[in-house]
This record gives C-alpha cells, structure tokens and sequence, in this order.
C-alpha cells in the first residue's frame, strides 16, 4: 500500500503530537549542528499540552501527516513570523518541510501578509535560504548561559 501524505491545518488533539515533533526535533534532529548541551539548554523539559496550547494560541498552524500520524507542522504568527517550523528526523528530505512551507507560504499570501520572517537555527538556515529567504543579521539566542547561533531571515512575499 502506497503511503499518504496530507498537508491540513492544525487541530487542538494535535497538540500532543506537535509537543512530541517538536521534542525530537531538538533532541534527536538537532544533534548534527548543535551539542547535547546546546539542546538541553534550549529545551530542558517537555511543554505541557495546555502551555503549549497557550503558545500557539492565535497563530495559523500546519500539520503534516502521514498515513495519519502527524510527522511535522509549521506556525504562522499574524505578523508573518513563522514562530515553529519542525519535522521528524525520518521525515527529512521527505519533502515534508516543502510541502508545509508551501501551504504556510500561501495563507500568508491569501491573509495579506507582505513579508515573512524567521529567526532560523543552523538547522533551518540552509532550508529556508533554498527556498528564497534572505539571511538578515546573525541572532544567537542564550538560554542558560549557552548560546545558540540563528540567523534572522525574511522573505517578501510578491503581490
């Protein structure tokens, strides 16, 4: 049987899920670039559903499944800032991430959203540069003393 892959928006019951994406997203996916001291520092415990609902409150949020199990989402704050952009591990190079940015991209558009931002780790960096965004200035981020490099990016959106 040949495997489905769906692009929809977010739901509340995702929201374990996301917590899980986004968990392994920094502890597992972000091992290449970044230390395990560097991933502890920027996500030392695991967000509850109702602090996570609360983060995401507001913002448009995408969700990518497959066969129906969620494998990775993106958000879309009202001023155009993409907050969260995460995949599994084994979804990488999937097409997973086009496919999200893809549908986050054209909300944006259809909501009037001029220009997006993105304040991209290492790991998003080269991801978002290949689908057109500009690097703007350097932006470490320090959580425990230890400094993450990031990078802010934007992308005008055409009319």
């Amino acid at each position: 049987m040949m495997a489905v892959r769906e692009i929809r928006r977010g739901r509340t019951d995702d929201i374990p899920a996301l917590i899980d994406i986004l968990w392994r997203g920094m502890h597992e996916g972000a091992l290449p670039r970044y230390s395990a001291q560097q991933c502890r520092a920027w996500m030392p415990v695991r967000q509850t559903p109702e602090s996570y609902a609360i983060r995401l409150a507001g913002q448009a949020v995408f969700v990518a499944e497959l066969d129906g199990v969620p494998t990775g989402f993106m958000t879309l704050r009202g001023d155009g800032c993409v907050d969260f952009a995460y995949v599994v591990p084994e979804a990488r190079g999937t097409g997973t991430a086009d496919a999200l940015l893809a549908m986050l991209v054209n909300h944006a558009r259809i909501s009037g959203i001029g220009t997006l931002t993105a304040r991209a780790s290492d790991m998003a960096r080269p991801f978002f540069a290949r689908h057109g965004w500009t690097a703007i200035a350097p932006a470490p981020q320090v959580r425990d003393g230890v400094t993450m490099p990031a990078t802010d990016m934007t992308l005008p959106l055409a009319a």
